[in-house]
């Protein structure tokens, strides 16, 4: 009988292991396959779950601040709407003079047009802003803000001064929404400047990538207890303010990549800088 050689037998010995090898790799690769589409499994369930409660978590959140803005919307329209109708009321009274019924009309007028801007205001910050936009310049910018505004200063006695800027200067975005956020601004200088006051506006930054419009009054500041919340929605120190346009201004912002500040006034009032990048590589732009 012919025995096989030690070399054959040990040839043999390392195909049996490599076998024993290749199979046990076989089936640790089928058990991590297996394992792999188990967990790919979990994480596509718990991926789902967690979209799901992140969905309803967002749900209830987006609710829970629209019955918010409801309630304080309904605050904010419950009163001047009340003053209103007493007006409408006394109008409507018999054997009412000449003189009352003017008052009261007046009267009345005020508060409907109080009313129309701050249902105005509310739209402007249910709506937002939009990035995107056409490129615009600042300079005429100012010239329509100058315009808009100088009827509102003459009728609180104060004097609106509006530094011009170089004309070449550029901005890309939803011009109505940054024109009313800079008029948000105007407007509360405006309110808080006694009568003979100054109110003011100008740009810099030229040279940096972001431009600085200032907004400044000389009035009575902001008390520190309440600038940590000043650009909160419905938050106002003012009798009579909607609340809405600093939030107005900082959504503005933020949808254009910007920012805006409060700073103590060169003159001991406010002053308000809305932050905006300029137009990329711009050089003058059509009016």
């Amino acid at each position: 009988m012919t025995h096989p050689s030690p070399d054959a037998a040990h040839q043999r010995s390392e195909d049996a292991e490599l076998r024993q090898a290749f199979a046990l790799f076989s089936e640790t690769s089928e058990k991590l396959a297996g394992t792999y589409l188990e967990l790919q499994g979990q994480v596509a369930r718990l991926t789902r779950e967690l979209a799901d409660a992140n969905g309803e978590l967002a749900r209830r959140e987006r609710l829970s601040a629209l019955g918010e803005m409801a309630a304080q919307v309904a605050h904010q329209l419950r009163t001047p709407l009340a003053t209103a109708l007493l007006y409408a009321g006394h109008l409507a009274r018999p054997h009412l003079d000449d003189a009352d019924r003017q008052r009261f009309a007046e009267k009345l007028l005020a508060r409907l047009r109080y009313l129309e801007r701050l249902i105005q205001d509310m739209l402007l910050f249910v709506r937002g802003a939009r990035s995107g936009g056409e490129r615009f310049a600042i300079a005429t910018l100012f010239d329509e803000l100058a315009q808009t505004c100088e009827a509102h200063a003459s009728a609180h006695a104060v004097t609106l001064t509006i530094a011009p800027c170089r004309a070449g200067l550029t901005l890309t975005g939803d011009r109505q929404a940054i024109a009313g956020a800079l008029i948000s601004l105007l407007e509360n200088a405006l309110q808080a400047c006694p009568p003979g006051g100054i109110a003011r506006l100008w740009m810099d930054g030229e040279g940096s990538p972001f431009a600085a419009f200032h907004v400044e009054d000389d009035g009575a500041g902001i008390p520190e207890s309440a600038r940590e919340r000043l650009f909160e929605p419905f938050f106002t120190t003012r009798e009579g303010g909607s609340g809405l346009g600093l939030a107005i201004a900082r959504q503005v912002a933020e949808a254009h990549r910007g920012w805006v500040e409060w700073s103590p006034g060169s003159t001991g009032g406010s002053r308000f800088t809305l932050y905006l990048p300029f137009t990329p590589g711009a050089g003058d732009a059509d009016a």
